[in-house]
């Protein structure tokens, strides 16, 4: 937009190539992780802590594309991101202890989905909230080898509902 309001058409021709020589790289480094994660590695995963972790990046690689895709294209990534997350939960919120860093990594990224692709700033404070309060109330359960990884977390948690929430008060 810069460079178009200096009347620069020639810089504004190559910038966009550029950005769309980017993006189309970007793509295809993504759904090349997506194809693993979908043929291979959710396929083989037992454990719960795998199978959010899997579906966990199925998400995020997702909302990655969907993050500079437009049109259809941006409506499908955020789609497949919604429903990856969601499977995540299902099986994180049976399997894994509130307090476990891969849990909590799951609701700061499906937060910050809600947020940043689906502009729900109430959904994401409110999954991020719950995510915090529900750590916050097993915080007496958790292991020495996760309590940095965990409490690390649970600060971004914070950090992002202290921004969304002074977003919305204007």
């Amino acid at each position: 937009q810069k460079e178009e309001s200096k009347g620069s058409e020639s810089n504004v021709t190559m910038i966009k190539n550029y950005r769309t020589k980017i993006e189309d790289e970007l793509a295809d480094i993504c759904n090349d992780i997506l194809n693993v994660l979908d043929k291979h590695l959710i396929p083989s995963a037992t454990m719960g802590e795998s199978r959010v972790f899997y579906h966990k990046m199925m998400g995020d690689y997702h909302r990655y594309l969907a993050e500079f895709a437009t049109g259809d294209k941006r409506k499908d990534a955020a789609d497949q991101s919604l429903t990856a997350y969601k499977k995540a939960s299902d099986v994180a919120i049976t399997e894994l202890p509130p307090t476990h860093p891969i849990r909590l990594g799951l609701a700061l990224n499906f937060s910050v989905f809600y947020y940043e692709i689906l502009n729900s700033p109430d959904r994401a404070c409110h999954l991020a909230k719950q995510a915090f309060d529900d750590a916050i109330a097993e915080l007496d359960t958790l292991s020495e080898e996760s309590y940095k990884d965990s409490t690390l977390i649970m600060q971004l948690l914070r950090d992002n509902l202290t921004l969304w929430t002074s977003d919305m008060q204007g």
